[in-house]
This record gives structure tokens, sequence and C-alpha cells, in this order.
């Protein structure tokens, strides 16, 4: 199958808007977010979704959502951002990948833990009316771009609201953000989140 240019489709969008169009965009953490915020609040106004039961431990989860307060507050950008810091129930997580705990990250745990939080942000985004719904996720080197896009392209037609197409890795996306979260003092974490990640992470360093 030929893969698709998510950056490409949305510059095609952005230069069709002729308003500011309300965007809700799951964000995994603040350093991933960065570049994103930076780039899209050019053009959308924001609220971003802080939604990942699959972080592990609680303490790490509540980390990483205060960075990302910190990054909201500080940063400064052309049209306004918001936060919602969503529930933490890491049962959804285990629910969600029972069964592919085993499998290496980057495989079908890692693509179940990308539909769980990018239907919980299409759910939102229906019920609040916003125009599309979008993810940090793909700004990293380390998540499939294409399956993200799959998935979030699905998930719109189940929930009436549009997918922003997306790769944000693009165009120098992800240095972009290690330089931001240098600029603000961000955490970064070493692990994705789960605990399977953390567990990988640690055997590497053995």
């Amino acid at each position: 199958m030929q893969k698709i240019n998510y950056q490409y489709k949305l510059d095609e969008l952005i230069n069709s808007l002729s308003n500011t169009p309300k965007l809700l965009l799951h964000s995994c953490c603040a350093p991933c977010s960065s570049y994103c915020l930076e780039y899209l609040a050019k053009y959308f106004s924001i609220t971003v979704l802080y939604y990942n039961p699959n972080i592990s431990p609680k303490e790490e989860f509540d980390k990483r959502a205060e960075e990302q307060k910190k990054l909201i507050a500080q940063l400064e950008v052309k049209n306004p951002v918001s936060l919602v810091v969503d529930e933490y129930d890491a049962q959804q997580f285990y629910t969600a990948v029972k069964g592919l705990e085993h499998i290496k990250e980057g495989g079908e745990r890692c693509f179940a833990c990308y539909r769980l939080r990018l239907e919980r942000a299409a759910k939102y985004a229906e019920e609040y009316n916003f125009d599309f719904y979008c993810t940090t996720l793909s700004v990293s080197p380390y998540k499939n771009a294409q399956k993200i896009n799959e998935i979030g392209n699905e998930l719109s037609e189940i929930y009436k609201v549009k997918f922003l197409p997306s790769d944000f890795k693009k165009k120098g996306g992800y240095q972009r953000s290690i330089e931001l979260s240098r600029e603000y003092g961000l955490y970064r974490q070493d692990y994705c989140g789960c605990v399977f990640s953390k567990q990988e992470r640690l055997k590497e360093e053995i």
C-alpha cells in the first residue's frame, strides 16, 4: 500500500482555511505538544486534551500533566490554547491491550493504545462541537504516523468530527520539539509511558 504524505495533506487543508476552526489536540506530553502548538496555533483555536491512561505510574502521569500546564501557560502563540486534563484510569489501558502485553513496542499493542486515546479525543470533540481533532503522537519518530492517521480517519466516520491529517515529525518537527523543550525547561521522559515500554527501556540499559 502506497504511503500518504500527511504533512502535504495538512498543508493543503491549512491553505484552504478561511476562518479559525476549533481544534481538539490530544497530547501525550508537553515536549511532543510544544512544536505542534507552535505550528497549529497560527491557524486554529486549540483545546489540548491530556488523556493518557497508558502512563505508569500515576506519579508519572501527574508529572507530565504539570509540565503540560507549564508549557501552555508560557508558550507565546497567536490563537488561544486551553487545557483539559482528563481522568486517570490505568485499567482502561490494560483492558485495551489485553493479550498484547508481550508484543514489542511499535507493534499492535501500541496501535491499540493509539486507538484508545484517539477514540476518547474523537468522542470529546464530537460532544463539544469541535471542527477537527488530532493528536501529537506523530511528532515522535518512534510512532507510526500512517497507522495514527488511518485510525483517526476511521474514528472520524463514527464520531462525525474531522480528523486533522498530520505527520508532525516532518519539516523538522521532532527536532524543533527538542529545541522548545530546552527553551522552556520541560521534563523529557526516557520512555513512552506504559509499564511495558519502561521494561523494554530498562532491558536496553542492561
